[in-house]
């Protein structure tokens, strides 16, 4: 942020404009200081695969950070691949961290490469502080992380339409239950999803005058945010990550008028550059488990096999729990997770009406959903009717973009359908990356445009 020009009235605004939702997320994320999400759900939430990277930093300790491949995984478990690691194997992992202990073996997971957990044992490394205290440090870390990130986004907002948009959008991510029970995951590093997007959304804003002459330089920031990403938390939910990097190319393609060859060109750049980086990752990961294995060519049979079985893969040829994902149907999928519940009213209010609570207090995506498309048609006739040229242009880029960041949830709903299927814990998320933030964005736009609130 460029301060050294700014009032101190204007200032103090941008300080505000940062300060209070990284604060409103942070403690939301850290302790579920707004009962938006059940609590025994938020202190249980995804413990299973935060304990491989605890995991990680017993092994690290015992043998070292590049041990094993530097792979996450847990100690004295099953093949962790085939069967999941049971509650008690849980326990045990983060018993063995708090308490010095150590593994006899190590069941590493393969199907990402791990550098969160390589990251944290380096920190807990040089860190000279109990394991509990250093635990605690590393949730506050990753809480302020991801609460920064999408402070960033609100941020973006703000600047570009206004400060009734921003608080909109603020309002959604503070009461997203899914990003509350996310947020300080230490597996999950939530914030590591939105780097590529916030990148784009920052680079085009600024650029918009030599926007021709930055192609290699934005190539490269793509890769390196791609890279963080992928190194970060692997490739979960990859096809969501690089969709809505590209939503900030639709927002400003509409705004700024681009040629068809200009769309083409940029969505090239950022191809190329996540290509890479995904390419480049692939490969660190084949040779990490072959560390962990007999050789490269482990991982390359790991990575397919993997794939396959996220996707649309033969179910004869894998083990029969995966049959019922395989064979599932893809619009049963998607409809399972527009059913989903964003925000539960039954968290503050007690109503024994089986009706009112299930299907009313509960707000499902499915709701948001024809409640964005109302919306999206007042603002569009609003922003004709009344709005200056200039105005109206910034609504009708947020329009598209909303209305194309629909497909980052669904482009992993749908191909990776198997994975979809089984992952109905935690796949909701996907909807606020960054579906549900634009939604809301367009929310505040048009009761702004109506209510005829001025910024």
């Amino acid at each position: 942020m460029k301060f050294k020009h700014l009032s101190q009235s204007a200032l103090a605004k941008k300080v505000t404009v940062w300060t209070i939702p990284t604060l409103l997320l942070f403690f939301g994320f850290l302790f579920n200081l707004w009962h938006v999400a059940e609590q025994q759900w938020f202190t249980n939430h995804q413990r299973d695969t935060e304990s491989l990277v605890i995991g990680r930093m017993v092994k690290s300790h015992q043998d070292g950070i590049f041990s094993a491949g530097g792979l996450n995984g847990a100690g004295t478990a099953t093949n962790i691949q085939q069967e999941w690691i049971t509650s008690n194997q849980i326990d045990n992992q983060y018993a063995a961290y708090l308490n010095s202990g150590s593994f006899d073996t190590f069941s590493t997971y393969m199907s990402q490469p791990g550098g969160q957990g390589m990251i944290f044992s380096l920190f807990d490394g040089l860190m000279p502080l109990s394991p509990k205290i250093k635990l605690g440090c590393f949730y506050v870390l990753t809480a302020l992380l991801s609460a920064i990130a999408l402070t960033s986004i609100i941020g973006w907002f703000y600047e570009e339409l206004g400060g009734w948009v921003a608080i909109f959008v603020i309002v959604s991510v503070v009461l997203s239950q899914w990003l509350t029970v996310f947020g300080k995951n230490l597996w999950w590093c939530l914030w590591a999803f939105y780097l590529p997007m916030i990148m784009g959304l920052y680079f085009l804003k600024h650029h918009r005058e030599t926007l021709n002459r930055q192609h290699i330089r934005f190539g490269v920031l793509i890769a390196i945010a791609v890279f963080i990403k992928c190194f970060i938390n692997g490739f979960e939910y990859i096809t969501t990550t690089l969709v809505m990097m590209l939503v900030p190319f639709v927002y400003y393609a509409i705004l700024n008028k681009w040629s068809g060859r200009q769309c083409v060109k940029w969505t090239l750049v950022a191809g190329i550059g996540s290509g890479v980086a995904i390419f480049l990752t692939l490969i660190i990961l084949c040779f990490q488990i072959g560390a962990a294995k007999d050789g490269f060519m482990d991982g390359v049979a790991h990575i397919i096999w993997s794939f396959g079985k996220r996707t649309y893969a033969n179910a004869e040829d894998y083990p029969p729990v995966y049959a019922a994902s395989l064979n599932a149907s893809t619009l049963s999928v998607v409809m399972t997770y527009m059913n989903g519940i964003f925000f539960d009213l039954n968290n503050y209010l007690s109503i024994k009406n089986a009706f009112v609570s299930n299907f009313l207090l509960k707000i499902r995506y499915g709701y948001l959903i024809v409640l964005f498309i109302a919306m999206s048609a007042l603002l569009f006739w609003r922003s004709h009717k009344v709005m200056p040229t200039e105005r109206k242009r910034h609504f009708i880029a947020l329009i598209w973009a909303t209305w194309f960041s629909i497909l980052a949830p669904l482009s992993w709903f749908i191909i990776f359908k198997a994975h979809s299927y089984i992952h109905t814990h935690m796949s909701f998320l996907l909807w606020q990356m960054p579906f549900t933030l634009f939604g809301f964005a367009v929310f505040g736009a048009a009761v702004m445009g109506w209510t005829k609130i001025n910024n």
